[in-house]
């Protein structure tokens, strides 16, 4: 065993550390590669620290960041684990794992450990995007070229993986979910006509679709209401695995899917516009400008949906976090409360006619999901790669217990370009139900 000798004679090992850390009584099994272990050997949960590497990551980026890095490096193993539904095992660590307060005694040693150990800096895993510094070779936050590197990042996995991890739906949205036992195909119909009936879609009528993903929208609106509708997105694959599937379906005459900057999409007076989950990725400093945009293509009395995850509160706008999600998952994403999506909509005149928060149903939507990629494990690794399947194993059942736990929410605003005669187009009470 390979023990750290400090200046009173003692020794401290990495369990020791640990024990220092989480406290005597975490109900969790911890072994070390100097060959310290502590914890019950009946613990439900084993972590495994296989490496000085392992260590450092956990040293140098002391938060989610630096467990997933060690994860995904192998150098931190955990038993047992779903690794594509890693939910009761996040859930058990969250419960039991709290890091508790070093005493003034414990302070002086826990240093001197850190200094006789010197982390050091490693190579990061290859599914990391690269550092806010390094980015800004790549353009500014939010500009266009970045904007699609990002996109591409995150959407551009493979057609074939999402289609594992979401189901024949195809669709990468939070559902609504008409009951308990709905499955996962029925509630994302529900999501989909839930927003054509909050639109007050009918035959004739023009929508357009703003970060249409596979094109789900676009197919239930033209198919079920009878509309002429546009999507656009930044993804190749999205724009032509839906394209596909609407001249497969014979649909193309009525539907559109494009690959491209909703920015550019010169058309306008739609009657209506939907945009689900494409806020989270445009920055909140850039709301009045999207906004405004969407407000320009709509004719008057038209009605705009937006849904989008969000925080439960509106005081740090827009500031992503350089944590795992942002590094991993969604580069440059970013998020804030629904009362600054409400404000930025009507200072760009938009009258909210409509707010509802959807929480509940999104850590539902991840479950599923997370269950998608378990189920399918093995086609998802030979598809995308271990660490890719891994990361989304972790991003979704993280997501999960963020949702359920209140940590994000997911909300939907409606709102209408009312008329200067304050003709908004709405009746006296909601017509699309619960």
């Amino acid at each position: 065993m390979t023990t750290l000798l400090n200046r009173t004679g003692s020794t401290m090992t990495v369990g020791d550390a640990f024990t220092r850390v989480f406290g005597p009584t975490a109900t969790v099994r911890f072994e070390a590669f100097d060959g310290s272990a502590t914890g019950p050997v009946e613990a439900p949960l084993h972590l495994e620290l296989r490496s000085k590497r392992g260590l450092d990551y956990l040293l140098t980026a002391p938060s989610t960041l630096g467990l997933a890095r060690a994860y995904l490096q192998g150098d931190l193993v955990l038993e047992p684990i779903d690794e594509g539904n890693p939910y009761d095992v996040l859930r058990y660590i969250e419960d039991n794992l709290a890091p508790s307060k070093p005493s003034l005694r414990e302070l002086p040693e826990l240093a001197r450990f850190f200094r006789i150990y010197r982390p050091q800096i490693h190579e990061i895993p290859k599914e990391e995007t690269p550092s806010q510094l390094r980015r800004l070779a790549r353009g500014f936050t939010h500009g266009r070229a970045r904007d699609a590197e990002a996109i591409h990042h995150h959407y551009d996995v493979s057609n074939r993986f999402y289609e594992l991890l979401l189901g024949p739906s195809m669709a990468y949205t939070c559902a609504v979910y008409p009951t308990l036992d709905a499955t996962l195909e029925e509630a994302q119909e529900e999501k989909f006509d839930l927003v054509c009936r909050k639109l007050e879609l009918r035959p004739g009528m023009r929508l357009l679709d703003v970060g249409c993903g596979w094109g789900g929208m676009v197919r239930h609106a033209v198919l079920h209401y009878g509309v002429t509708a546009i999507g656009v997105t930044l993804s190749k694959e999205q724009a032509s695995w839906g394209a596909e599937r609407l001249a497969r379906e014979g649909l193309d005459d009525r539907g559109d899917i494009r690959h491209g900057d909703y920015r550019d999409v010169a058309e306008g007076g739609f009657d209506a516009v939907s945009s689900i989950g494409l806020t989270e990725h445009i920055g909140v400093a850039n709301y009045p400008a999207y906004f405004r945009f969407l407000r320009s293509k709509l004719l008057e009395g038209g009605r705009l949906l937006n849904h989008c995850i969000t925080r439960p509160d509106n005081q740090h706008p827009g500031i992503p976090s350089r944590g795992f999600i942002n590094r991993y998952v969604f580069p440059d994403g970013g998020l804030t409360g629904s009362g600054d999506i409400v404000t930025a909509m009507e200072d760009q005149g938009f009258e909210v006619r409509h707010h509802e928060n959807l929480r509940e149903h999104y850590a539902m939507t991840t479950r599923d999901w997370s269950n998608n990629l378990s189920a399918n494990w093995d086609a998802a690794v030979a598809e995308a790669g271990l660490n890719v399947a891994r990361v989304w194993g972790l991003y979704l059942a993280g997501s999960r217990l963020s949702f359920e736990r209140n940590r994000i929410q997911l909300h939907q605003v409606l709102a209408s370009k009312t008329t200067e005669r304050g003709e908004s187009g709405f009746g006296l009470r909601p017509t699309w139900g619960s």
